[in-house]
C-alpha cells in the first residue's frame, strides 16, 4: 500500500516564516538594547506579540536565535562586495577609500545587528569564541585587503601588520566608539579614518 504523503500548505509555510523573522527582529532589538543576558524568551515572545511555546518552536532556545543573528550578520556584511571592489582597483588611495566606505556601509546598515552581538560578548558562556566566530569573515576580508595592498605597494612591513592596522581603523569596535560612544556622525568617522590610513600607509 502506497505511504501517505504528508500535506505542506505553502500558505502556513510563509506564515510559520514570517512568524521566525517577526521572532528574530524583535530578539535583535532587545539583544541591541539591554543585552543578550538580560533579554528573556518571554520579553523576545512578548515583543513579536507570540508566546513562548511559539519563540521555542520557530527559533529555538535564546543561545539558538543568537546564532542565528550571527548568521544574518555575515550573510548580510556586504564584505563579498566590497572586496570585490578593492581588487578592482590599482591604486592605494582607490583601495583605501573602497574599504572605508565598504566598512561604513557594512556596520552602518547592520547597527542593530552589531549593537546585539557586541552586547552579548560578555554575557555569553563562551564569549571569545563567540566573538571571533561573528568576526572570522570580517578578518578574513581585512586580511585579503592587505594583501592585495602589498601586490600593489610592496613595504617592508609583514602583511599580517597590515592587516592588523586595517582592523584598527576600519574593524566594528573602531566605528563603535566613533560612532556610538563617541557621538561622530557616519560621514566624520568615514573621512578620519580613510585620512588616517592613508597617512600612514603613505609615509612608507
Amino acid at each position: 500500500m502506497p505511504t501517505k504523503r504528508k500535506y505542506v500548505s505553502p500558505l502556513r509555510e510563509q506564515a510559520a516564516a514570517r512568524t521566525r523573522e517577526l521572532i528574530l527582529q524583535s530578539a535583535t532589538r532587545l539583544f541591541a538594547e539591554r543585552g543578550y543576558g538580560r533579554v528573556t524568551v518571554a520579553e523576545i515572545a512578548a515583543e513579536a506579540g507570540v508566546s513562548s511555546k511559539a519563540v521555542f518552536a520557530s527559533a529555538g532556545s535564546k543561545k539558538d536565535i543568537l546564532n542565528e543573528i550571527v548568521d544574518t550578520a555575515v550573510r548580510a556584511s556586504g564584505s563579498e562586495q566590497t572586496i570585490r571592489g578593492l581588487l578592482a582597483e590599482r591604486d592605494l588611495d582607490a583601495v583605501l577609500k573602497a574599504l572605508a566606505h565598504g566598512t561604513r556601509a557594512g556596520n552602518e546598515g547592520m547597527f542593530t545587528v552589531h549593537e546585539a552581538i557586541h552586547k552579548a560578548v560578555p554575557s555569553h558562556e563562551d564569549g571569545e569564541a563567540f566573538w571571533q566566530r561573528a568576526t572570522a569573515d570580517y578578518r578574513s576580508a581585512l586580511r585579503t585587503a592587505a594583501h592585495h595592498l602589498h601586490t600593489l605597494s610592496p613595504t617592508t612591513r609583514p602583511e599580517e601588520e597590515t592587516a592588523d592596522l586595517l582592523w584598527f581603523w576600519f574593524g566594528p569596535t573602531t566605528w563603535r566608539t566613533l560612532v556610538i560612544e563617541n557621538g561622530w556622525s557616519w560621514d566624520r568617522a568615514e573621512a578620519f579614518l580613510l585620512h588616517t590610513a592613508l597617512a600612514t600607509l603613505r609615509s612608507e
